[in-house]
């Protein structure tokens, strides 16, 4: 009979999205903003599975999506409705920044006085009221993904931490708040017009009234005034204290070792108070406690990295070995390690095909470690007080959602694609993105096929002032002239934008995929791959994109390795799902190998090699 899992039993799986309507918003008060609109239901998005790392542990894979988080989660709906014991999210802050990531060369032999530069990641700028509809329609649908036991931590700053808990307010109701969590550290700070910010904020919501909460998981050390007072060990170590009187009935002040040989052999008279009996100090809803810093094996040099010891604090409060604990806004990958750590299965998403590269690179080490330490008979343990774990599910999943790899980082696409198409940009324009041939050109999602709800935010911006007075001067001719650049689309796009504005539009819309396909977004990466010998060597490797950004030519690269962050080989690849047997996965300055044994059974052979930029590069190499 097959296990079941924690958190199985809540709710049965959805048998069509489409037709299910989430439960009306009932928690005031409301945040109102410029083009709010409500959200009842969404549409099905399938997966693709590409990579599996590891075996099933009592039936479960982790699951790791690439793709937009609010389609990923419609995704989930299906399977995963109420069944999610634990969401932690690290969304944008609305910051205004652009956050990077510094790719430098492994070994550095390559010549070249760019060996070194920085990437950009993901934008933190926002328009209008965008940022709230997008938090909008994410925590919804994190709602319903949520078991009734569940709990939801959203990590924000001073930027957003009010009008996030607003939103919050309406959507779980004002009084499913528990605490507001503030996070303080140190660093390098300098302001002469105000106070140094140097905290964050964490909102901690439930679902209902019969959240996990474990507070004893997490329990504050005693104070050194309290330790002073268990000043006596016993032949164990253990700290105790005795409560005592003396023979004429009075309580004894101040017990001397004299008085414990006394009190011990009059056990009538005596209690003894071991410290470690004690349940501890309540934990308080302010953390003090520094960044990771650039010297620790944790960090991974992605920009907005949260430290392990965090996420060690939330999961063990709010979910229990075996839980199910999710992340949308996954990053690098923190969430998804510790939850490996602490024996829970867990579920991750991120847009940002460099973050699934990093989180995978992290995953595969972890798992391996924690292999290994099982194999001994060890633990994995992240602290002292740590409940025992039976079971670690170290097995993994990569999939897909409605995402294609034209564009790996969605920074740089609208760029790209502005000047692939030629079209004349608009800087500080809300609406548009540019301009080309006298059409106002909007660029639509760039790593997905764009829906009807994508729609929305250009109809709520529209200058409907300008299109009265425009019509009132050309009656019965197009107000406006709009050209939508998409990558894929539905078939009623076009009929769906005319019919929801009232005034007369003259659209044409640029299929990416279908009608400019000979437009070269990447450079394809080259490898030579040989197998002699009973050998596997990758002999050259020319990740061309790199290259490009380094502003090294091919004739320079003596060593491909340097430019490498991994290598995977599936012996026995299906043509489906890439199962890696060989993970080369180096340390952050050591190169891979570059040469592998080649099992006797192999058959087909298929080989990714993943360079600096996260960009991977599959081939597949006959063997014999």
């Amino acid at each position: 009979m097959k296990e079941k899992l924690p958190g199985m039993e809540t709710a049965e799986p959805l048998t069509s999205i489409e037709e299910y309507i989430f439960e009306p918003i009932k928690g005031y008060p409301m945040l109102n903003w410029k083009g709010k609109r409500p959200f009842r239901s969404t549409q099905y998005f399938p997966a693709q599975l590409k990579e599996n790392h590891g075996e099933p542990v009592k039936g479960w894979m982790n699951e790791i999506y690439w793709g937009d988080n609010l389609q990923v989660m419609s995704h989930l709906l299906k399977k995963y409705r109420r069944k999610v014991q634990l969401i932690y999210i690290d969304p944008p802050f609305d910051s205004k920044a652009e956050y990077k990531k510094k790719i430098s060369l492994k070994g550095k032999i390559i010549e070249n006085d760019h060996s070194a530069f920085e990437e950009k990641q993901y934008s933190d700028i926002w328009t209008n009221d965008e940022y709230l509809q997008f938090m909008y329609e994410r925590i919804i649908l994190m709602k319903e993904l949520l078991a009734d036991e569940g709990s939801i931590y959203v990590h924000t700053d001073y930027r957003k931490a009010h009008h996030i808990q607003c939103i919050l307010d309406e959507i779980f109701g004002e009084n499913k708040i528990q605490n507001e969590i503030v996070w303080c550290y140190r660093g390098m700070a300098v302001s002469t017009s105000h106070y140094v910010r140097r905290h964050d904020n964490i909102l901690f919501y439930a679902k209902t009234r019969n959240n996990i909460f474990n507070w004893i998981d997490i329990a504050e050390e005693f104070t050194e005034t309290t330790k002073e007072k268990y000043k006596h060990f016993d032949e164990n170590g253990r700290r105790f204290r005795l409560h005592g009187r003396n023979i004429t009935g009075s309580p004894i002040q101040n017990i001397t070792d004299c008085d414990i040989k006394w009190l011990k052999s009059n056990p009538e008279l005596v209690r003894v108070d071991y410290l470690d009996e004690k349940e501890g100090v309540k934990p308080r809803d302010w953390i003090v406690e520094d960044y990771i810093n650039i010297w620790s094996s944790e960090r991974v040099n992605y920009p907005t990295q949260k430290p392990e010891f965090l996420l060690e604090r939330i999961i063990k409060a709010s979910s229990n070995p075996g839980d199910l604990v999710f992340d949308c806004f996954m990053g690098s990958g923190t969430t998804q390690a510790v939850a490996m750590k602490l024996g829970r299965r867990f579920i991750g998403a991120d847009i940002n095909l460099g973050a699934i590269q990093i989180t995978t690179k992290r995953l595969i080490n972890i798992a391996k470690e924690l292999n290994e330490r099982q194999n001994e008979g060890q633990q994995m343990s992240l602290g002292e007080e740590e409940k025992k774990i039976d079971t670690y599910y170290t097995g993994f999943s990569v999939y897909n959602v409605n995402n294609y790899d034209i564009f790996r980082n969605p920074v740089e696409a609208k760029e790209l694609l502005i000047e692939a198409l030629e079209i004349q940009p608009l800087p500080g324009n809300t609406v548009y993105d540019g301009e080309k041939d006298g059409r106002m050109v909007k660029i639509m999602p760039v790593n997905r096929i764009a829906t009807r709800a994508d729609l929305n935010d250009l109809i709520t911006n529209f200058d409907y002032k300008a299109f009265e007075k425009q019509e009132a001067k050309n009656p019965g001719k197009p107000v406006e002239s709009l050209l939508l650049v998409c990558m894929g689309h539905e078939p009623d796009l076009k009929a769906v934008l005319q019919s929801q504005v009232k005034f007369k539009l003259d659209i044409e819309i640029v299929d990416i995929l279908r009608d400019r396909s000979e437009l070269q977004f990447k450079r394809d990466s080259e490898a030579e791959v040989k197998i002699s010998k009973g050998k596997l060597e990758i002999k050259k490797f020319y990740p061309m994109n790199l290259l490009h950004k380094l502003s090294i030519a091919r004739g320079k690269v003596d060593d491909w390795r340097e430019l490498a962050e991994s290598v995977m080989i599936d012996w026995n690849y299906d043509g489906s799902v890439f199962e890696p047997a060989v993970v080369d996965v180096p340390g952050k300055n050591d190169l891979v190998q570059g040469k592998y044994d080649v099992p006797e059974d192999a058959g087909t052979i298929r080989v990714k090699i993943t360079d600096l930029l996260s960009e991977s590069l599959e081939v597949e190499v006959s063997n014999g």
